[in-house]
């Protein structure tokens, strides 16, 4: 099981530090390219979500590896949860294409199942 969780959270917390990582490098008049969403919020808010995304991508793998303030994992990752359903909520208001949504609910869903292992049943 720890495996598992060790592949569910590295995975997750990759792909969270690179997106969050975007979010802080490129211009915010670039990412609407990419990300059309920002149009509906501010350059400090993408900023943020940055922040928040990296720093619940290291959350998720940092404190397993080197086992230390271990408790920060489930914190982390119950914010990318969050996140993720804030995240979901916003794309279903803009009437986003479902391949947005779908995303949101495989991010948030890892974040979810990271959250459950290392709090319920790692205490098991």
């Amino acid at each position: 099981m720890d495996v598992a969780l060790w592949i569910v959270a590295g995975l997750a917390g990759l792909v969270f530090f690179l997106a969050g990582f975007l979010k802080l490098t490129k211009p915010w008049n670039e990412l609407h390219e990419q990300m059309p969403w920002t149009v509906d919020v501010t350059a400090a808010q993408v900023k943020l979500i940055g922040v928040a995304e990296l720093l619940g991508g290291l959350g998720l793998i940092l404190p397993g590896a080197f086992d230390t303030a271990t408790w920060l994992t489930p914190v982390a990752a119950a914010g990318l949860v969050l996140t993720m359903a804030v995240a979901a909520a916003m794309h279903r208001r803009r009437g986003d294409g479902p391949e947005n949504l779908l995303l949101n609910a495989i991010l948030g869903g890892m974040a979810f199942v990271v959250l459950v292992g290392r709090t319920v049943i790692e205490t098991l």
